[in-house]
C-alpha cells in the first residue's frame, strides 16, 4: 500500500483554502494548513494547525514532528522574512523562493533594478526617501503619475496619483505616517492589467491561466486599492500571443537575470503585466500565488497540483493541462467598510446553489459559532461556459443572500473582458 503524502500549506485565507482544495484532491494525501481558517477543517482530507505563519521554529518542529514530505507557502510574508531558507537549512522540502529571491517583492527597488539589468519592459521610476524631494520631482512631472511604497503592503501600498493636490495630500500622508519611508514615483502606464503567474524552478517554468484582478473596493475601479475585490479567469480578450509574450518578454528574462547573479528561483512568480499600445509590460512582481487570483485558476488544472510541484522541483519532464472551454469568476465579499475600519464578527452569508463554489478567508469561531474577522470574508465562484452567464450568476446570488448593510462586494468583476 502507497505511504500516505504529508503535506503542510502555510497560510490562512482565500489563497490557501483554494491551495488546500487543490491539494487535498488526491486521496492519497493528508493536508495541513497552518494556521488556516475554521472552514477549511470542512474540506475533506485538510486540517488546520495552531501555528502562526511566522512561527518558524514551531511550524519547523511541526513538519519535523509530523514527517511532512513537502511544505508550501501562501503568503508573501514568511517568505519575505526568510521562511524557505530555515526550512531549507532543517532539510525540510519546501515550494518557495528563498528571502534573496523574495526581494522581487519585497523590495521595489530590486524588482526595478532586475528588471533594467535584464531589459524587461516596465515603466521609467524614480526612488525617494524624503518629502521633499519627492514633491519638487512631482510639480516637474506630468499626470496622471504613480507613487508605490518600496516594501511589503499587502496590495494596498499603489497610488494613481491624478493632480499636484492629490499627490500633496499623498505624500503628507505617506509621509507622516513614516518619515524613513522609501516610495517609487512611476510614469502612468496606459492599458488593460492582467496577472500572469508561473511555476518556477531555476529556469523550468509551468504557465497558468491568466486571470484578471480588482483591486478597487467600488464598481468602475472607484474608491481606494484593496487586497482584490474579484477576480476572473481564463481572460478571452487575450490570445495565447499575450501569455508567450508575458513568458519571452517578462518571465525567462527575469529569471534569467536572477540565474546569472546565483539567485536561484523556485516558487510561484506572479507578473502584474499591462498590455499598452507598446505591447506587454511589468506594473510589479509578486513571489507567490495572487488573492483572489488562485481562486479562478487552480479550479481549471487538470490534473494533480502536488504532483506538478513534485516533478517540477525534480526537473521531471511533464504537460500539465488546464481546462479551456469554461470561465471561472468570483467576487469578494468584503466586511463593510474594508479597507478602512470595519465590522467584525458578521454572521457569513450561506448559499444553497450547488452550481456555485466558495472560498472562505476572514472567518473565525466565536461563541461556537463562525463569524467574519478581517476585511475581506469569502469569495463566491461561478463557473460556466459563457463569462457573461458566470458574472450573472454570482451577482444574482450576492444579491439574494448578502446583507448590503454589512458586507461590501462589486458587480463589474469580467466586464473588461466585454469592453
Amino acid at each position: 500500500m502507497k505511504k500516505m503524502e504529508k503535506w503542510l500549506l502555510i497560510g490562512s485565507g482565500g489563497r490557501e483554502y483554494a491551495m488546500a482544495q487543490s491539494l487535498a484532491k488526491n486521496d492519497n494525501r493528508e493536508v495541513f494548513v497552518a494556521p488556516g481558517n475554521p472552514m477549511m477543517n470542512v474540506i475533506d482530507g485538510v486540517q488546520t494547525v495552531d501555528i502562526e505563519e511566522l512561527d518558524f521554529d514551531g511550524l519547523i518542529e511541526f513538519a519535523l514532528d509530523n514527517q511532512i514530505d513537502w511544505t508550501v507557502v501562501g503568503p508573501e510574508k514568511p517568505l519575505s522574512d526568510g521562511i524557505v531558507d530555515r526550512f531549507t537549512d532543517a532539510g525540510l522540502k519546501v515550494f518557495g523562493p528563498n528571502k534573496e529571491a523574495a526581494q522581487l517583492e519585497s523590495s521595489k527597488e530590486f524588482a526595478k533594478e532586475a528588471m533594467q539589468s535584464a531589459d524587461v519592459p516596465t515603466a521609467a521610476y524614480a526612488t525617494f526617501s524624503n518629502h521633499d524631494d519627492a514633491l519638487s520631482y512631482m510639480e516637474g512631472h506630468d499626470f496622471p503619475i504613480v507613487v508605490k511604497l518600496n516594501g511589503l503592503a499587502a496590495g494596498k501600498g499603489v497610488f494613481i496619483i491624478k493632480d499636484l493636490d492629490e499627490a500633496k495630500e499623498t505624500l503628507a500622508k505617506i509621509f507622516d505616517n513614516d518619515a524613513n519611508q522609501e516610495i517609487l514615483i512611476e510614469e502612468y502606464l496606459d492599458g488593460q492589467e492582467f496577472s500572469m503567474i508561473v511555476m518556477v524552478n531555476g529556469l523550468d517554468v509551468i504557465t497558468m491561466p491568466l486571470a484578471q484582478d480588482h483591486k478597487r473596493i467600488y464598481d468602475g475601479d472607484k474608491g481606494p486599492n484593496t487586497g482584490g475585490m474579484g477576480a476572473y479567469s481564463p481572460l478571452p480578450q487575450f490570445g495565447d500571443d499575450v501569455l508567450n509574450e508575458g513568458l519571452v518578454k517578462v518571465i525567462r528574462p527575469v529569471l534569467a537575470e536572477m540565474h546569472k547573479r546565483g539567485i536561484l528561483f523556485q516558487g510561484f512568480l506572479y507578473a502584474g503585466l499591462i498590455l499598452t499600445k507598446d505591447g506587454v509590460k511589468v506594473i510589479e512582481f509578486n513571489v507567490r500565488m495572487g488573492d483572489p487570483e488562485t481562486q479562478v485558476i487552480l479550479p481549471q488544472l487538470q490534473g494533480d497540483l502536488g504532483d506538478v510541484i513534485v516533478k517540477l522541483m525534480n526537473h521531471q519532464e511533464q504537460t500539465v493541462d488546464w481546462q479551456t472551454d469554461r470561465y471561472f469568476l468570483g467576487n469578494v465579499l468584503a466586511a463593510k467598510g474594508y479597507p478602512g475600519n470595519h465590522k467584525n464578527g458578521l454572521t457569513l452569508p450561506q448559499f444553497s446553489d450547488e452550481k456555485l463554489s466558495l472560498a472562505y478567508a476572514g472567518v473565525e469561531e466565536q461563541d461556537e459559532k463562525l463569524v467574519s474577522s478581517g476585511g475581506r470574508i469569502m469569495m463566491v465562484i461561478s463557473s460556466d461556459k459563457d463569462l457573461k452567464a458566470a458574472q450573472a450568476n454570482v451577482n444574482q446570488a450576492i444579491k439574494d443572500n448578502v446583507d448590503s448593510n454589512d458586507y461590501a462586494y462589486r458587480t463589474d468583476i469580467g466586464d473588461k473582458a466585454f469592453r
